[in-house]
């Protein structure tokens, strides 16, 4: 399986935080705007990534009969739901200039929170879980 687009999808994520994070520290309540439309951007590629995470690659990795890597997939797919439940939760919250001017400190704390956790989990799959599919798909193209 190739997997060189979920790759790409986590480099334009990993690019949308980071266009925030920019955004934040050019400050919250001047760049309002910016920052919700940014949001609401990152949220439909995170939102993409994911459906194909659960439509295509999970369920492939299940029905590739290498049990570990099967694990290690119904693993990674089942942490990934209280990661995406507080993502969307702070989406909601924060797709809305008003709501940003109104506590842009508690935005800020938010932010901090929850976009680590979602750039932590794709820094965990690109130097375990990728790999750990490539080897798979290597051994497959030796045998």
């Amino acid at each position: 399986m190739n997997i060189d687009k979920f790759k790409h999808q986590h480099e334009d994520i990993l690019a949308d935080i980071a266009a925030l994070r920019q955004l934040v520290q050019g400050g919250i309540e001047a760049n309002a705007e910016r920052i919700a439309a940014r949001i609401i951007a990152m949220s439909g590629n995170i939102k993409l990534h994911l459906a194909v995470e659960d439509k295509l690659l999970y369920p492939a990795l299940r029905g590739s009969g290498h049990a570990a890597l099967a694990r290690m997939s119904n693993l990674y797919q089942l942490e990934m739901n209280g990661i995406v439940s507080a993502y969307l939760a702070f989406a909601t919250t924060w797709n809305s200039a008003a709501h940003l001017q109104a506590a842009p400190e508690k935005f800020r704390a938010d932010a901090n929170t929850v976009l680590r956790k979602v750039y932590e989990r794709m820094k965990k799959e690109d130097h375990e879980f990728y790999p750990a599919v490539e080897a798979l798909e290597a051994d497959r193209l030796a045998a």
